[in-house]
């Protein structure tokens, strides 16, 4: 089974750092672009950031380049995006995303909230 699994979502300060997952089963992730996404209350679903294949090749949004690194570990079928001086705007639900010429592949999310 196909199934893409995010964690690392949780409540933390202003300024604060998290680590998110996403864990692929059922599918090699290697030959598969991947994206994290965010999506607030109310708001449209955003592109994050994106990684290439082997890694070389990255992009953010304006919002959060300099806060945040996308990094993928093909060996361990996983990518990660590392979250720091967290925002309260960064609170949103992250969803992992696997694109590749054939289709896409979404996770359920985590969620990730900014708050003192």
């Amino acid at each position: 089974q196909v199934q893409l699994l995010e964690s690392g979502g949780d409540l933390v300060q202003p300024g604060g750092s998290l680590r998110l997952s996403c864990t692929a089963s059922g599918f090699t992730i290697s030959s598969y672009w991947m994206t994290w996404y965010r999506q607030a209350p109310g708001r449209e679903r955003e592109l994050v950031a994106t990684i290439g294949t082997n890694g070389s090749s990255t992009k953010y949004a304006d919002s959060v380049k300099g806060r945040f690194t996308i990094s993928r570990d093909n060996a361990k079928n996983t990518v990660y995006l590392q979250l720091n001086s967290l925002k309260s705007a960064d609170t949103a639900v992250y969803y992992c995303n696997a694109l590749d010429g054939t289709g896409a592949y979404w996770g359920q999310g985590t969620q990730v909230t900014v708050s003192s």
